[in-house]
């Protein structure tokens, strides 16, 4: 059992990256359903399908590396808040990451989003991840 879903989802993905594999599987929920949307819109990874099994489902996600250099789109992927010590950011607080080139995903009460979206409709929250 994973005590921590979030952090599987990006330590899966980080690996899958490092080892230059164009694939990756992840146990499925919802929350790691809306996180790898907000990725695929916001043009981290190249495509995602979510299959449907006896038990909790897979997320397949096809990432996305640079046709030249074949380097991962994503550089980096960091939790922030993690189940021993929970990060929570009031809208004025939000930090950019990377200085804008990069996303926050937060838990909000209107549901996940980028720290953009939150602070454009003036909502707070859990800090989940940070990604360029």
């Amino acid at each position: 059992m994973v005590t921590d879903p979030i952090a599987d989802l990006l330590t899966r993905i980080r690996n899958a990256q490092m080892a230059r594999h164009r694939i990756v599987e992840i146990p499925a929920s919802n929350v790691k359903k809306r996180i790898t949307e907000i990725l695929y819109e916001k043009g981290y990874i190249l495509k995602y399908r979510f299959e449907e099994d006896n038990k909790q489902g897979i997320i397949k996600i096809a990432l996305k590396y640079d046709p030249q250099t074949k380097e991962p789109a994503i550089k980096s992927l960091e939790r922030v808040s993690r189940p021993g010590l929970r990060q929570y950011a009031k809208p004025s607080e939000i930090r950019r990451v990377q200085s804008g080139l990069g996303i926050a995903i937060i838990s909000t009460s209107k549901g996940l989003m980028t720290d953009k979206e939150a602070k454009q409709m003036n909502v707070g929250g859990e800090v989940m991840c940070n990604i360029y």
